[in-house]
C-alpha cells in the first residue's frame, strides 16, 4: 500500500470505524483513540497490507483493540469497586429504550456484540463480517442468531418487570 492508497483508506473508512467503535464503547474519546491507533498500525504495516484488503484488516484491528480496551477497563473497574466498596449508593434511574438496548448489547459476549454492530449498524454482509472477525459465514449466522435471541429475551424480561 502506498501513501495515496493509505489516504484513500483513511478517507473511506475512518467514519465507519469511528461509528463502530463509538457504538461498541459508548465513549467518543476512546473511540477516537481506537481509530487513531488502528490507522497508525495500518501506516506501520502499509507494506504488508494490500489496498483491497485494507477494510477487513482495519476492522479486525479495531475489533481486537476494542476487546483489549474493554478487558483493561474491566480490570480497572474491578479494582475501583474493591477500593470503593464502603461507599454504596442506590440510584433509581429511568431507562429510555435506547439505553435498554445499549445495556443489552453491553451484556453480550464481545464477538456477538461485534457481529450485531457490524451487521445491523454498519450493514456488512455475512461474508464481510466473517473476513473481519476471522469466522466462517456459518459461524457469523449462528452468533448473530444467538445475540439477537439474547437481546429479545432481555427485552422481554424487562417488559415483564414494567
Amino acid at each position: 500500500m502506498n501513501r495515496k492508497e493509505y489516504n484513500i483508506a483513511v478517507k473511506d473508512y475512518s467514519g465507519r470505524l469511528y461509528g463502530y467503535a463509538l457504538k461498541y464503547l459508548q465513549n467518543g474519546e476512546d473511540a477516537s483513540d481506537i481509530v487513531q491507533d488502528v490507522f497508525e498500525k495500518l501506516w506501520k504495516n502499509r507494506k504488508k497490507v494490500e489496498f483491497d484488503k485494507a477494510k477487513p484488516w482495519l476492522f479486525t484491528c479495531a475489533h481486537n483493540a476494542l476487546i483489549n480496551l474493554i478487558k483493561k477497563n474491566n480490570r480497572l473497574t474491578y479494582v475501583d469497586n474493591i477500593i470503593s466498596q464502603d461507599s454504596t449508593e442506590s440510584h433509581s434511574r429511568q431507562f429510555e429504550m435506547s439505553e435498554v438496548i445499549e445495556h443489552s448489547l453491553a451484556l453480550l459476549p464481545p464477538v456477538q456484540k461485534s457481529i450485531i454492530l457490524l451487521r445491523d449498524l454498519e450493514g456488512y454482509n455475512y461474508k464481510e463480517i466473517g473476513e473481519i472477525l476471522e469466522l466462517s459465514e456459518a459461524q457469523v449466522k449462528v452468533y448473530l442468531f444467538r445475540a439477537r435471541n439474547k437481546i429479545k429475551k432481555q427485552l422481554k424480561d424487562l417488559t415483564l418487570v414494567i
